[in-house]
């Protein structure tokens, strides 16, 4: 899929990656009880008997977390299968009150579906299809927390219970951009349809990371698995490492064990945590305490029926109905937020208006936003002024300079754009009468580049443009301003 390739002393190598996601689902009870899933709440508020696993307590399917995963299977165009069942996956482990982990191994609720990613947004040539080998629904673990005792562990179970989509790739990816493109897909796709927020810096989606490196076209090697990698840069760091630790250990003579490595992000590298050379029996049976989940036809409709318009079909739409480049239609699908705002311009603006709105966005707006250090979630100028502004640039009430006067104090004061041009007195003039006399004096002042200019040094128009828009403060019409230059100079 990819030409990258790693020059060990021996010769070339090539990575395959696979990554096993977890997101969270979106909901407001867990899994299996009827406890709150907020995050950032006092540490075991949130926990319910179910979550403690009382004796007696016995769980409840928690039917909106299994419709968000069959929709957000059915997003990855992936087999939905109308019947699943919960295992008993048998560990213990401090923050898991159970002693096992509700999970789906041998039946999951979604099969095979597929992502598709682009390396450039520039280049549609660079699509690349990633396969989705499995969704499986199971509860996350609760938190060990080191740091509030000298000398003993505190446990949170706040987070016991709550529902995970585990969202395994087939093994693809064949370097770190492609596994970084992926993610960024398949975030945005989550955030679309709704069933998972996204949000890696609050742990609610994360991935363990499977690298392993051959030669160009022999078998797999052996994989090693980094566990809960939390943000884009990190798994492709950590791939990167990996990937290069793994060709020097076999270059000088040693083998690749399979294991279980944790990233450390200061350090920006991966380090052992436990061996995985033999397959842990985790004693995986059948939960007697629940049913399987059999999916009726009614059921399954009103999951596809719910489906927004998603990205992919979103970015063609841009580019066909629109009108829009790739590129910007690519930029502007990427975030189901900033669609959203985009399309809020367009409902006041108007689509015939598309391409320049496009243009304005992903130069003007980002470009602010990222020079104040704001997600547009925070933007100073929401959609409908932004209308307003656009539409007193194609009126000529605005020339491109005064624009962009107006724009900066928009964004220092919120102030919607009409209303800042009347009060600071910042609208365009063509006033031919009022250009034809600042013209007049500022070729009077400079007789010789006049005499220049006739001769036939035709740069020097560019030098009285610039002179009769300083004299005007940059609030003359400029299409105005050449015309009657040109009829004041005598020249066409």
């Amino acid at each position: 899929m990819s030409d990258y390739r790693i020059h060990g002393a021996t010769g070339e190598w090539e990575v395959v990656i696979g990554l096993e996601v977890h997101a969270q689902v979106t909901s407001h009870a867990k899994l299996f009880s009827g406890a709150a899933t907020a995050f950032g709440a006092e540490p075991n508020t949130q926990v319910s008997l179910v979550d403690a696993a009382m004796p007696g307590m016995l769980p409840v399917p928690n039917a909106e977390c299994i419709r968000q995963a069959v929709r957000t299977g059915m997003a990855l165009e992936a087999k939905v299968n109308p019947w699943s069942r919960f295992d008993r996956k048998n560990y213990f482990y401090a923050d898991l009150p159970q002693g096992y982990q509700i999970s789906q191994l041998y039946h999951p609720i979604v099969g095979e579906g597929e992502i598709e990613i682009l390396l450039d947004e520039k280049d549609e040539g660079s699509a690349r299809r990633v396969g989705v080998e499995r969704i499986h629904l199971e509860q996350d673990a609760g938190k060990l927390m080191h740091d509030q005792h000298p000398s003993m562990s505190y446990v949170d179970l706040n987070r016991s219970g709550v529902a995970l989509m585990e969202i395994v790739s087939k093994p693809d990816m064949r370097s770190p951009e492609e596994a970084g493109a992926y993610i960024r897909k398949l975030r945005s796709i989550l955030r679309y349809v709704g069933s998972c927020d996204g949000n890696m810096e609050q742990g609610s989606m994360r991935a363990d990371v499977n690298v392993s490196v051959r030669r160009p076209g022999a078998g797999f090697g052996t994989r090693t698995e980094t566990k809960n990698v939390n943000s884009v840069r990190f798994i492709m760091a950590a791939i990167e490492y990996e990937a290069n630790r793994q060709v020097d250990l076999l270059e000088s003579g040693g083998t690749v064990v399979q294991e279980t490595r944790l990233f450390d992000p200061d350090k920006g590298e991966t380090r052992s945590l436990r061996s995985k050379e033999e397959a842990h029996d985790y004693r995986y049976f059948p939960d007697p305490d629940l049913l399987p989940v059999e999916l009726g036809d009614d059921f399954l409709a009103d999951c596809r029926a719910s489906l927004p318009e998603l990205p992919d079909a979103k970015r063609r739409r841009y580019e066909t109905a629109l009108g829009l480049p790739p590129y910007n239609a690519a930029v502007l699908t990427a975030e189901v937020e900033t669609a959203r705002w985009f399309e809020a311009l367009l409902a006041t603006l108007g689509d015939e208006h598309a391409v320049r709105a496009s243009n304005w966005v992903i130069s003007d707006l980002f470009g602010a936003l990222n020079r104040l250090g704001k997600p547009l979630a925070e933007s100073p100028v929401g959609p409908g002024q932004a209308a307003e502004l656009l539409r007193l640039i194609a009126d000529g009430t605005l020339s491109g300079t005064l624009a962009k006067q107006v724009f900066e104090i928009m964004l220092e004061t919120g102030e919607d754009p009409g209303r800042i041009v009347e009060a600071r007195g910042l609208r365009q003039t063509s006033d031919t009468g009022a250009i034809d006399k600042v013209i007049a004096e500022i070729l009077a002042a400079h007789a010789d580049k006049v005499a220049e200019y006739r001769s036939g040094k035709d740069k020097l128009f560019g030098f009285f443009v610039g002179q009769t828009m300083k004299a005007m403060a940059g609030k003359a019409n400029p299409q105005v301003v050449n015309d009657l230059l040109r009829k004041a100079l005598g020249r066409p």
